[in-house]
């Protein structure tokens, strides 16, 4: 009887002891589990890299301006700078890069059709007052007979810019053309002006050989020029122009494309240009 009792004693410890490696195993399978968890709960998610294609200042300090902001929100912005108003599309367009911002609408719409390109407008920024400004003359009624005027050779801009001078009475265009106009659609050009169409870039040198030059403030502003105090002519309405952020149909809705809208619409940018470029560049968002 004996025995038995010291053989039953045995085997309730051997099963307590059992029990509690069970348990001890639990405990530590559920105390690695929390572990694991709290690890990747703890991991910080992998930034996004965005890659934008510009051209010059205000475009590429205002993406300079935001990077720290989405830097913040997991997206690191990557600056292209270019040199022609041609890359930033092409790029974009081939996925080279992700967005750019450089280009008013038009001009994109333009790109679009000759390429047959998707690029989309994301979001405007701001509104770059165009201007005619002249190295020879004070004001338009002084330009001569034959003048030289010189304006930038992309379809949009050839539009703007005779736009421009119907409106101001400097030409006559055919009713109802508007910003797609053509030298073809003059009617009236009581002086005679010849009109020479460059490349935009080259608009800011034509200043010494032409007698009158028509572009934006991003051109004009490095020779210390401003549409308020030295345009001799500037545009009445620029709301179809605001220079604006533009990526492709596929990716206009990703988070990160929408992260950098949202921070270049933001008060940050406002204070910038209002701080910055007063004279030059509107805010095109509220």
């Amino acid at each position: 009887m004996k025995k038995w009792m010291l053989m039953l004693s045995l085997l309730m410890v051997v099963v307590a002891g059992c029990g509690k490696q069970a348990d001890s195993g639990a405990a530590n399978n559920a105390a690695s589990q929390n572990q694991s968890d709290s690890s990747q709960e703890a991991a910080p998610q992998e930034a996004v890299t965005l890659k934008a294609a510009t051209l010059i200042p205000p475009m590429t300090e205002i993406l300079e301006l935001v990077q720290p902001l989405l830097k913040e929100e997991g997206v690191n912005l990557e600056l292209v700078v270019l040199s022609d108003n041609i890359q930033p599309n092409d790029a974009l367009a081939n996925k080279e890069v992700d967005v750019n911002f450089f280009q008013h609408v038009p001009y994109m719409e333009q790109y679009n059709q000759n390429k047959n390109a998707n690029l989309v407008a994301v979001q405007p920024i701001y509104h770059a007052v165009y201007g005619a400004y002249s190295k020879r003359y004070k004001s338009m009624e002084e330009l001569p007979e034959g003048a030289v005027i010189a304006i930038a050779n992309d379809p949009s801009n050839i539009g703007r810019s005779l736009d421009m001078l119907d409106k101001a009475g400097v030409i006559k265009l055919k009713e109802g053309v508007g910003i797609n106009a053509t030298q073809a659609d003059i009617i009236e050009n009581e002086k005679k002006y010849k009109f020479e169409e460059v490349d935009l870039l080259m608009l800011a040198r034509m200043l010494d050989d032409a007698d009158l030059v028509l572009m934006t403030p991003a051109y004009a502003s490095p020779l210390g020029l401003t549409p308020k105090k030295d345009a001799l002519l500037t545009e009445t309405a620029e709301s179809d122009f605001a220079i604006t952020l533009v990526a492709r149909e596929d990716n206009k809705d990703s988070e990160a494309v929408q992260k950098l809208a949202k921070a270049m619409s933001g008060p940050e940018v406002k204070q910038f240009l209002q701080e910055n470029y007063d004279e030059i560049a509107i805010p095109a968002f509220e």
